[in-house]
């Protein structure tokens, strides 16, 4: 009975103990047992410090009477008392850690001081002393050594998936930029031909050929009397009859002169007869543009009866602004796609021809391109896109990367572990979302490409912070 009568009052003694450790130390109040609990082993003096000496930041404040009133900010009892503040290594924890700060932290802690408060929303405001915004936020403390880096800015992991900070690396690519124009279908001046004598005849008849018909070289276009024929033509069978080769040659030559084709002078040599008229055939393959042959008119020398074009191969004539033909050459691949089709035919600059059209400011270029099914028919609107620049790889960022103020270009570099450095770069040519870096960047270095506004803002803020800063310690 009486070990079990020892035992309740230890007990007892223990619970007071607790007790009234707790209610000294939610006052700040020194334990005069203190001592006693450590002489047999209910306590460490690691215990003791971190309850009679408070380490970590302000909490909150409680009420000084103990009073179950607690305020994020200082403030004062009906009775003039000041809330005692609460730091963290005082806070009631449940878990089951110590409440001591380990002493490798502690002094890691003391080590760092304090410079400034800054405002938690990003706004230039700063504090010498722990204050909160007109929202409850505390302000964030900025220790020494952190901001030794004016262009470097840190942002937590949670920061950056919030934000969708991306980046990519830096890379060599062929950096192609399409100067796009509008161009127009047009034949080729070198593949029409006008049907013309070089005589007085007589138009007999026309074959069933009108404008717009398709024709094949040396078919028939029309039946033609010329008396002017008749005398040469003689010549030239008596000639041939006789076998006189001295004439023969001259009487050839004299038909040749007027035009006659070569299929009418071998019908000659074949029949051994002169024709009264005789069929003009085409000289080449082609459309028919222009026709004016009516049979039983007069076609006096020289007069145009037909106008072929031959369609296989056109010309593509598209303007180009004065600003883009510095970087336009012969010989560049073009990408031609007529409006109203899907199909895209691929060609080459053929010329650019040496003269600026004064009113519309823009130069002129010719493509020629083939025409095999005839899809591209003269007059017809065509979308034209040049390939510029060269065929070396460059060194090139997503078009993303980089923030231009007109006259700074800036690139946001990720050096990793949420570290960000603002890098000032040199541009070249754009194209195909990439823009060519000169200076500034080496391949392979991690560029952000995605809200990097966001993080020049922080480090814009930063700057200015620091220019505040200095002038406070300064003055």
């Amino acid at each position: 009975m009486r070990r079990i009568g020892l035992t309740g009052l230890t007990l007892a003694a223990l619970v007071a103990v607790g007790v009234g450790g707790y209610w000294a130390g939610q006052r700040d109040l020194p334990l005069p047992f203190l001592p006693w609990l450590q002489a047999h082993g209910f306590t460490s003096p690691a215990r003791a410090v971190a309850v009679t000496t408070p380490v970590g930041p302000i909490i909150y404040y409680r009420d000084p009477d103990g009073l179950p009133d607690y305020s994020a900010a200082p403030k004062t009892t009906s009775a003039g008392k000041d809330f005692l503040p609460v730091h963290a290594s005082q806070d009631v924890s449940f878990d089951a850690q110590p409440l001591a700060v380990p002493e490798a932290a502690a002094t890691a802690g003391a080590a760092k001081k304090i410079r400034y408060y800054r405002n938690p929303m990003g706004l230039p405001d700063t504090s010498p002393m722990p204050k909160k915004d007109s929202m409850g936020m505390d302000y964030i403390p900025v220790f020494e050594g952190e901001d030794e880096d004016g262009t470097t800015v840190k942002m937590s992991p949670g920061k950056l998936q919030r934000t969708g900070v991306r980046s990519e690396p830096a890379a060599m690519r062929t950096l192609t930029t399409p100067v796009r124009a509008s161009g127009t279908v047009q034949l080729d001046e070198q593949r029409q031909s006008v049907i013309a004598l070089r005589f007085d005849a007589y138009i007999d008849r026309v074959e069933n050929i009108t404008t717009g018909s398709l024709v094949h070289k040396g078919q028939p276009l029309m039946q033609v009397y010329g008396s002017d024929l008749l005398s040469p033509a003689a010549q030239y069978l008596i000639a041939v009859t006789q076998r006189d080769t001295a004439n023969v040659k001259g009487a050839r030559r004299r038909l040749e002169n007027y035009g006659v084709p070569d299929s009418v002078i071998a019908t000659i040599e074949k029949t051994r007869e002169v024709p009264a008229s005789f069929a003009w055939p085409s000289p080449r393959d082609g459309i028919v543009t222009e026709r004016t042959a009516i049979e039983g008119m007069k076609a006096p020398a020289g007069e145009s009866l037909f106008r072929l074009a031959d369609i296989s191969v056109v010309w593509i004539l598209a303007d180009i602004p004065e600003n883009d033909l510095p970087s336009i050459a012969v010989g560049q691949s073009v990408r031609v796609k007529p409006r109203g089709s899907t199909q895209t035919f691929e060609g080459r600059v053929g010329l650019i021809y040496p003269t600026i059209n004064k009113e519309t400011r823009t130069a002129r270029l010719r493509v020629e391109l083939p025409n095999p099914n005839s899809v591209l028919l003269p007059n017809m609107y065509a979308d034209v896109a040049i390939a510029t620049g060269s065929a070396q790889p460059v060194l090139t960022v997503a078009d993303t990367a980089l923030i231009d103020s007109g006259d700074r270009q800036i690139a946001i570099l990720d050096k990793g572990d949420g570290k960000f450095e603002p890098r000032p770069v040199k541009i070249g040519r754009h194209g195909g979302g990439f823009v060519e870096i000169t200076d500034g960047l080496a391949a392979g270095d991690q560029v952000v490409v995605a809200a990097n506004f966001l993080i020049d803002a922080e480090s814009n803020l930063k700057a200015a912070l620091q220019g505040m800063t200095a002038q406070g310690e300064a003055k």
